[in-house]
């Protein structure tokens, strides 16, 4: 159980911040920045939130989303060490219930012709912008990998990767399953 009874520390005063090993790192280093990213995405998905009250099983979904988003900025603040104790980590199921979701949501989306822009509903036009931030985020959290010594759970990784998809899907649903969406006209304005 978390207890936050008090909000400033002023222990970061000094640059660093704490991973959940309790090993500090400075503000700027990667693994910072990845699971920061990562609630970025969250908060992105907060706003759409504002604008989803009328799709209760969008809204459902994005609100299962926001708590697996935790759940990986938890995993990425506690690095995998060998002879340590399991803490809590993104799991397969999480991603094949999001795969699930882009099928559901998927099934009533007319085939697209061309790209699509950004924008039609707010929720939709939020949605992009969620999507363009988780992108950043699994960006971040891919190099993070890449780097000896710093543990990444490949489910972690897999879980950014489907929850684009995920959010350009769901951006569709939100623009009237399509029919709102604004689409990309190559050339148009030359």
């Amino acid at each position: 159980m978390v207890v936050l009874n008090r909000i400033y520390t002023k222990t970061g005063d000094d640059g660093t911040t704490a991973l959940g090993t309790g090993e500090r790192r400075p503000k700027y280093d990667l693994r910072i920045e990845a699971y920061g990213t990562v609630d970025e995405t969250n908060a992105a998905i907060g706003v759409v939130r504002l604008h989803t009250s009328d799709m209760p099983e969008l809204d459902a979904m994005l609100g299962r989303i926001q708590n697996d988003l935790f759940d990986l900025g938890a995993d990425l603040a506690v690095p995998e060490r060998e002879g340590k104790a399991e803490r809590l980590r993104v799991v397969t199921s999480q991603i094949e219930r999001l795969e699930r979701d882009i099928d559901t949501l998927n099934d009533k989306l007319a085939p697209l012709t061309s790209f699509v822009l950004p924008g039609g509903t707010p929720a939709a036009a939020h949605l992009h912008v969620a999507r363009t931030i988780c992108r950043r985020a699994e960006r971040v959290i891919v190099e993070l990998a890449a780097r000896p010594g710093e543990p990444v759970s490949a489910a972690g990784i897999q879980y950014m990767n489907r929850l684009s998809d995920f959010l350009f899907v769901a951006s569709r649903a939100a623009n009237g399953n399509g029919a709102g969406d604004v689409l990309w006209v190559p050339g148009q304005n030359r």
